[in-house]
C-alpha cells in the first residue's frame, strides 16, 4: 500500500521561508510524477507544483511562480517544497500527491495516491 506523509509545516512570519517534505512508502517512488497541492480554509483545493518522474520536469501553479521551488530525491523516496517569501495567502494545508505516471500532471484528479497533509500557516 502506497503512503505519503507530509512533514515540515508550521507557523511562519509573513516574508519567512519554509520547506515541506513528503516521504513515499511501499510503492516505486521514482516511477511517480509528484504533485503538491494546498487548500485554504473555505477554499477549493489548488495546484500548487508538479514535478515528473525524473525531475527533470517541473511546474508551478501562477501565485507561486517565482517563490517556490519543487525537488524530489529518488534516492531518499522523497519529495520537497522550497517556499521562500511567503504571504497570508500561502496560508493552508498542502498536501502531496503520486501519480503512477513518468509525466508531471497539474489536474488533482490525475493523482492516485495521497498523504494527509501538513498545515502551513502565515502570519502578517
Amino acid at each position: 500500500q502506497v503512503q505519503l506523509v507530509e512533514s515540515g509545516g508550521g507557523l511562519v512570519q509573513v516574508g519567512d521561508s519554509l520547506r515541506v517534505s513528503c516521504e513515499v512508502s511501499g510503492g516505486t517512488f521514482s516511477r511517480y510524477a509528484m504533485g503538491w497541492f494546498r487548500q485554504a480554509p473555505g477554499k477549493e483545493r489548488e495546484f500548487v507544483a508538479a514535478i515528473s518522474s525524473t525531475g527533470g520536469s517541473t511546474y508551478y501553479g501562477d501565485s507561486v511562480k517565482g517563490r517556490f521551488t519543487i525537488s524530489r530525491d529518488n534516492a531518499k523516496d522523497t519529495m520537497y517544497l522550497e517556499m521562500n517569501n511567503l504571504k497570508p495567502e500561502d496560508t493552508g494545508v498542502y498536501y502531496c500527491a503520486a501519480a503512477r505516471t513518468g509525466s508531471l500532471r497539474i489536474g488533482d484528479n490525475l493523482y492516485h495516491y495521497w498523504g494527509q497533509g501538513t498545515q502551513v500557516t502565515v502570519s502578517s
